[in-house]
């Protein structure tokens, strides 16, 4: 891997492979970490840092579980489905969206799949809760719980 590590938020190109499972392990191991630090032994909610970069620290939650992160080729097209993080009007709120090229069906998985999304979310101490937008799109908001 070259670069610094970025965390997989669905709007980049497809994450490479070789040594990428290592890179989110030690980076996830590295927020919790970082929650240790900051807010004790027993932290069980997000850390300043994950509150104020809520993008970074969601997709990289979720990348570590194991959850696949959709995707875009070099023409900004939708290439894989999966999580999409993005920000909100609120600065520590995060948008978690299930997303896939045209013809995925990744609508008809959306809900299952952000259940999912937010079940892990959750155990983190985030509180994710789910809407439903414009053609009965599903997606969760994002924050810190408490």
């Amino acid at each position: 891997m070259t670069g610094p590590f970025e965390a997989a938020t669905g709007d980049g190109p497809v994450p490479p492979g070789a040594g990428r499972d290592a890179a989110v392990r030690t980076a996830f191991e590295g927020l919790l970490h970082i929650r240790r630090v900051m807010d004790g032994p027993g932290a069980s909610g997000p850390a300043r840092w994950e509150r104020l970069q809520p993008v970074r620290a969601i997709a990289l939650s979720l990348e570590a579980a194991g959850i696949e992160a959709s995707a875009v080729d070099a023409e900004g097209r939708r290439c894989a489905t999966g999580y999409r993080v993005s920000t909100t009007d609120r600065a520590s709120v995060a948008r978690v969206e299930w997303l896939g090229p045209p013809g995925s069906g990744a609508e008809y998985t959306a809900n299952e799949s952000l259940q999912r999304c937010a079940g892990v979310l959750r155990r983190l101490g985030w509180l994710a809760l789910e809407y439903r937008g414009p053609r009965r799109h599903h997606y969760l908001e994002v924050e810190p719980a408490g």
